[in-house]
């Protein structure tokens, strides 16, 4: 028996131990970013998504998370029912193994592709919804922030500072670890034109229990609804703007969808009837807010260095992506406040 199999098997018996779910298949689902992922269908047909967290994850944290998640469903937010083992508890852990158990979201497909069409006013309209909801959470109504604390060119400065310095340590010839270098060389030559544009953020950002991690992969699409949201953070304080344009203004969307300027502006202008508390100000900076936090961000050329065997050729396709979207919020910059001011007007 393989670890494969082995670790289906765990699974299969935390379900029957903890949950009382008698699988009849357990399969392995596509991994996440830190987790190895099961799908398993019980003997009455219903399918159940089974996330197993590696050693060392702090589970207390995992447990906030599924709880921020639950207190977004409450507010009819469409967030997967997480399962609960026979004792109440959001996790089980046994043979070596913990893991959560979630419904299975039936016939969707992760906003990977991009955005486009109706999507995006739905997306729009369900982040707002999830930050009108997430305001009330008791970690903390909405608060202000100085705009440095959202996009701090300053500490990005010191991060690739720190990165050049490590690529000229040992200069990389080729492939993903060579393109990083330069690109984070280039990079740091450019941040006092991005100190510049963000100078053009309202002077405070408004700061609240967000969703933490609302990427592409985390937002589930059955045609052009929202099916769910999924994998939270922990509570923790973050722009609200910052999560509605990093989700979308994602890299693949921006750069597949030339008409982005107007999709933004469908979406921000749902968004904002869904949560009308966010000041038009902070709406208006979104693509400048976008822009400067992808210019700030050592992700992924960092890997080449920090975690050199994470660096798959996926990766190294969402680095170049990143860097292109970047570039292309830039150079579209004006154009696409023009068309949000216009919706919003």
């Amino acid at each position: 028996m393989n670890g494969a199999e082995s670790d289906v098997m765990i699974v299969a018996g935390i379900l029957t131990l903890f949950y009382r779910i008698v699988p009849t298949v357990v399969g392995e689902a596509p991994a996440g970013t830190a987790t190895s992922n099961y799908v398993a269908r019980d003997s009455d047909g219903a399918r159940w998504f089974v996330k197993s967290y590696p050693a060392g994850t702090v589970l207390d944290a995992e447990r906030r998370a599924l709880e921020l998640g639950e207190f977004a469903r409450l507010g009819r937010i469409p967030v997967p029912v997480v399962r609960k083992t026979l004792e109440g508890d959001l996790i089980a852990a046994a043979g070596g193994m913990a893991v959560s158990v979630a419904a299975f979201v039936e016939d969707t497909e992760t906003a990977e592709g991009g955005l486009s069409g109706d999507r995006w006013a739905a997306v729009g309209e369900t982040v707002g919804h999830l930050h009108r909801t997430l305001a009330r959470h008791p970690a903390g109504p909405p608060r202000r922030v100085l705009a440095r604390e959202v996009c701090d060119v300053r500490r990005a400065r010191q991060r690739f500072d720190r990165l050049v310095a490590l690529f000229a340590k040992r200069p990389p010839t080729s492939g993903f670890p060579a393109w990083a270098w330069e690109t984070a060389a280039r990079r740091l030559d450019a941040l006092p034109a991005v100190a510049a544009m963000v100078k053009g953020l309202p002077t405070t950002l408004t700061v609240q229990t967000v969703h933490g991690d609302l990427a592409s992969p985390n937002l589930l699409l059955r045609g052009q609804q929202v099916a769910a949201l999924i994998d939270f953070r922990p509570p923790g304080h973050r722009s609200l703007a910052w999560e509605l344009g990093r989700i979308v203004l994602d890299p693949r969307t921006v750069l597949a969808q030339p008409q982005w300027p107007t999709g933004l502006a469908e979406a921000v202008a749902a968004y904002r009837a869904a949560n009308p508390a966010l000041p038009a100000e902070e709406l208006l900076a979104v693509p400048r807010l976008a822009a400067g936090y992808l210019a700030c961000s050592v992700y992924p050329l960092s890997e080449a260095v920090d975690d050199p065997a994470a660096v798959a050729p996926e990766l190294a396709a969402y680095g170049r992506n990143r860097q292109a979207a970047m570039a292309e919020l830039c150079e579209r910059l004006l154009e696409a406040e023009e068309v949000l001011h216009d919706f919003l007007h």
